[in-house]
């Protein structure tokens, strides 16, 4: 019955569009995907305030939420204001003490306002950032998920993730993380679900795991 079908909602990565899901394939007769997508945030506006707009792209009760990287922390922020049945956070981090010193320093220095600019110039740098690594000979496939270079959105999201503020892991989250992710390498510790060899872009060279084990986590 259509009344059985759980709603899965797809959050990418910073600067990430949601073809980065392209592979995620749930049985049909129990799961309806829903993909999100990035909005351009107000200058000021803070994470909790763009979470509670995002929310509203949430259109059924009790359903999933998956982030990825930057969407994981989003996610996080949106589960406060749904009744969700699943909160998935993946290649991500569960509070602000799990960010890598790199980004420490950021927040510290305020450097992170003068990065944006070169992120939309260098399409490599901006891999590196987003995905853990540079480009090399994948140029045209990295193109194709990292499409969000809009410097407000990208002066933002990094503003976000380097001064994010979350202090414990949210207690209902399923947290599964890479032992290979170098972007935020101090997320296997604790509650997680650690796959091994998985790196930052997990969710599309390991995409046969989470088709696998996607269902259980909902179900258990």
């Amino acid at each position: 019955m259509i009344s059985d079908i759980t709603h899965v909602y797809l959050m990418p990565g910073m600067a990430a569009n949601s073809t980065i899901f392209e592979h995620i394939k749930l049985p049909e007769d129990q799961y309806k995907i829903h993909c999100l997508e990035w909005e351009i945030p107000n200058k000021k506006e803070t994470l909790q305030a763009y979470a509670k707009r995002i929310c509203k792209l949430i259109k059924h009760k009790d359903a999933v939420l998956l982030g990825v990287s930057f969407g994981g922390m989003l996610v996080q922020e949106m589960s406060k204001y749904l009744n969700l049945k699943k909160l998935i956070v993946v290649s991500s981090v569960k509070s602000h003490h799990e960010l890598p010193k790199r980004l420490k320093f950021l927040k510290i220095t305020k450097a992170y306002k003068i990065l944006p600019t070169q992120l939309v110039s260098n399409i490599d740098l901006l891999a590196k950032y987003a995905f853990g690594e540079t480009i090399k000979k994948r140029v045209d496939l990295y193109k194709k998920y990292l499409s969000v270079s809009d410097t407000t959105y990208l002066d933002w999201a990094i503003k976000q993730i380097v001064c994010w503020d979350q202090e414990e892991p949210h207690p209902c989250a399923i947290y599964i993380h890479g032992d290979k992710d170098i972007v935020f390498p101090h997320s296997c510790e604790g509650n997680c679900i650690v796959i091994k060899g998985g790196t930052h872009i997990m969710i599309i060279n390991k995409y046969k795991w989470f088709n696998e084990n996607l269902p259980k986590l909902i179900e258990s």
